[in-house]
């Protein structure tokens, strides 16, 4: 069963990678086998592969697939944009996932897509530190973006209060790239009355919705950048302040989105795939694997998409839904596999090669 599905899933993306047949259908082995065992171990996958070879020849042939292969830094996304059909403009989202492998730490920096149904991870920074991301690195990351996609295809680029910095702003105001992006309470602005002060005393009254422009140096800046705010009080009290270079009358509305890829960071740990099972560190080799994974994510959005069509995600009692779009997909394509491998990718549109 698991033999027609990766073999189906080869002819897929044969003409979208330039591979071996044999490091094909080990790449496929690998997509297929996270999203049957539930994890991005390479022991587990191993014992998914469809032969008399032993489970150890299959492990030592994944080891060789990351030690020799090399398909670029963002050799997925073009992949995953096709599978997806995403055309137009799309929100995308940024932040951090990191956890310990022993001492070492293993941190990401990851921009991922998020519409109405999916959320799957485009491009991403394996970042050898622990702790948060810097201007740099963030301006690189979207570079890369950039350079696949460019800026027509942003609807709202979505991040937290990590992610803030005049030299990061001016960078994509720069680029023309839209962005709603949550700011510090202590945060100091200038108004366009030429008052200076602090988010916070600023907004000291603040209690329902509220729009102002302001920029965040000093006053008399001879070149201020003047961006857009807009704030609400939570109901814990807490300013919720976001920055934006576009009318900021529906960014609290937009930022709600960005929420996505904490869901994202879920279903690729424990809620589905498990990233955290994986041994490997070494940059090159991890970002290889997250690539494979964005394909089985991908995989499973487009899945549950098919599977629901025009209807809305069935909600509990308590109004809530029964089961996120993920795992809808992963529960079908689990399904499949043991059922009808081949209808398992019935959805996945042939790749088409790369333009030159």
């Amino acid at each position: 069963m698991i033999r027609k599905a990766i073999d189906t899933l080869a002819l897929k993306l044969s003409g979208g990678l330039s591979l071996s047949n044999s490091r094909l259908e080990t790449l496929c082995l690998l997509v297929v086998g996270i999203a049957s065992a539930r994890t991005v171990n390479l022991s587990h996958i191993s014992a998914e592969m469809p032969t008399e070879a032993k489970v150890e020849s299959t492990y030592r042939r994944l080891q060789r697939f990351f030690q020799f292969v090399d398909l670029g830094e963002d050799w997925s996304a073009r992949l995953v944009q096709q599978m997806l059909g995403l055309s137009d403009k799309w929100h995308l989202c940024l932040d951090r996932t990191n956890w310990k492998i022993g001492r070492k730490d293993v941190n990401l920096l990851v921009l991922a897509v998020a519409t109405r149904r999916y959320r799957v991870p485009l491009i991403w920074t394996v970042l050898g530190k622990a702790g948060n991301s810097n201007t740099g690195e963030r301006m690189a990351l979207m570079t890369r973006y950039l350079d696949l996609f460019g800026a027509v295809s942003v609807k709202y680029l979505l991040a937290d209060r990590e992610f803030i910095g005049l030299e990061w702003l001016t960078f994509l105001v720069g680029h023309d790239v839209p962005f709603i992006i949550r700011v510090k309470a202590n945060q100091y602005v200038t108004t366009q009355d030429g008052t200076r002060q602090s988010l916070k005393a600023l907004l000291r009254t603040c209690r329902g919705p509220r729009c102002f422009s302001a920029h965040f140096g000093p006053a008399g800046d001879a070149t201020p950048l003047w961006l857009n705010f807009a704030a609400k009080r939570l109901k814990s009290g807490e300013l919720l302040i976001l920055v934006s270079n576009r009318p900021a009358h529906h960014a609290l509305t937009t930022y709600r989105k960005r929420w996505a890829i904490e869901c994202l960071f879920a279903e690729t740990k424990t809620r589905g795939f498990n990233l955290e099972d994986t041994r490997l560190t070494i940059a090159k080799k991890l970002s290889l694997l997250i690539g494979a994974l964005a394909l089985a994510v991908a995989w499973a959005a487009k899945t549950a998409s098919a599977k629901l069509g025009n209807r809305k995600q069935p909600r509990k009692s308590h109004g809530r839904f029964a089961k996120s779009i993920f795992r809808i997909g992963l529960d079908e394509i689990r399904r499949l596999l043991r059922f009808d491998p081949g209808q398992a990718f019935r959805h996945w549109p042939k790749i088409k090669p790369k333009m030159a």
